[in-house]
């Protein structure tokens, strides 16, 4: 037997009873962010950069990690409609983080959206999440697939209004490895960046590629042109060794700020509960170019040491596979990066 016929809390709820109206989720009043949109659908870079930096950028530039919609409803039940264009199933991430999408309304999580486990190219599903009065809703898109198309339905004559925008409009930036994009999160809300985005109302962007986000000039220049409010370097655990990590950390960081000289930057060592000797080299490269960047009179630059983030009791219980975090981890994440963000926007 399968497992929904065992237990139906683990089957997610499919509406096709034809009481739903249906809405374009990139159309007013929706608004989404932290994507890019054409024809073909969602995507995080230009295309032409995501080719000329590597590979598993230009591939992964597809998935829809960091992306959000948002809108005020009075609807008790809201359903989405999504068409994939890939879909990514992992034996270390729940299909729920990596293909799933998850509501929050009010800043309260109210459910995930659960895919099948065995679909192909898009799925229906719904939550109901009660009340009657209108209400902020967030969405998050899923972290590790490609969506061409996502459509909201409530039913018939349910109100829907635009949603506020956030406290903090300028984008976070966040540049790393899979760790960034939200591996190995159950589901994409607990993903660090998402889960600063709703603590501190910012906007943010993603820019998350598993195993491939390498401090490529062309990368940094591409986010030196971007405005932002803050801008988090987190790509230490994909720099190939320390000699790669030591050539471009510090010309990484030094595009970004000469083109934004007084943006809050805040560089990331790898967290790591069980560090070995190469982490510690490592952190500290990290380290060097704060000190230097300090040295020279810098004052909106900060430092969190990954190896610090799950020093706690039971902090090996942080990861899925010792290095990429599960929930755990990626609110221990969110819980260190937290205060110094806030410090860097909020300070004035």
């Amino acid at each position: 037997m399968r497992i929904e016929e065992i237990d139906k809390n683990f089957e997610g709820k499919l509406s096709d009873d034809g009481k739903t109206v249906f809405y374009d989720a990139s159309q007013p009043p929706f608004t989404v962010h932290g994507l890019l949109r054409d024809e073909d659908g969602y995507y995080r870079l230009p295309y032409s950069l995501a080719a000329q930096t590597n590979e598993g950028v230009e591939a992964l530039n597809l998935h829809t990690a960091g992306g959000r919609v948002r809108f005020m409803t009075d609807a008790g039940r809201i359903v989405i409609r999504a068409q994939m264009r890939s879909v990514i199933k992992m034996s270390h991430m729940t299909v729920t983080g990596s293909s799933g999408f998850d509501l929050y309304s009010g800043g309260v999580f109210k459910g995930a959206f659960i895919p099948p486990f065995d679909f192909e190219d898009g799925y229906t599903c719904e939550i109901e999440t009660g009340g009657s009065e209108m209400r902020e809703i967030t969405i998050h898109f899923p972290l590790y697939c490609g969506v061409t198309r996502l459509e909201i339905g409530i039913p018939p004559g349910s109100r829907l209004m635009k949603a506020p925008g956030y406290a903090v409009s300028l984008p976070v930036v966040f540049y790393g490895s899979s760790i960034t994009q939200g591996g190995c999160a159950s589901r994409p809300g607990n993903a660090y960046d998402n889960i600063l985005s709703m603590r501190l109302s910012c906007e943010h962007i993603n820019l998350g590629f598993s195993g491939s986000a390498k401090g490529e000039r062309c990368m940094a220049e591409y986010i030196a042109g971007l405005e932002m409010s803050a801008f988090i370097m987190d790509y230490d655990h994909n720099a190939p060794d320390p000699a790669h990590l030591e050539a471009t950390h510090g010309p990484f960081f030094e595009i970004i700020r000469e083109k934004n000289p007084s943006l809050p930057v805040i560089m990331l060592s790898r967290p790591q509960p069980n560090p070995d000797s190469e982490d510690f080299i490592r952190r500290d490269i990290i380290k060097k170019t704060f000190d230097s960047a300090q040295g020279n009179g810098d004052r909106n630059v900060y430092f969190i040491d990954g190896i610090e983030m799950m020093n706690i009791p039971g902090g090996d219980s942080a990861t899925v596979d010792k290095y990429h975090p599960n929930d755990l981890g990626f609110y221990l994440m969110a819980k260190a990066v937290e205060p110094v963000l806030r410090k860097a926007l909020f300070k004035n």
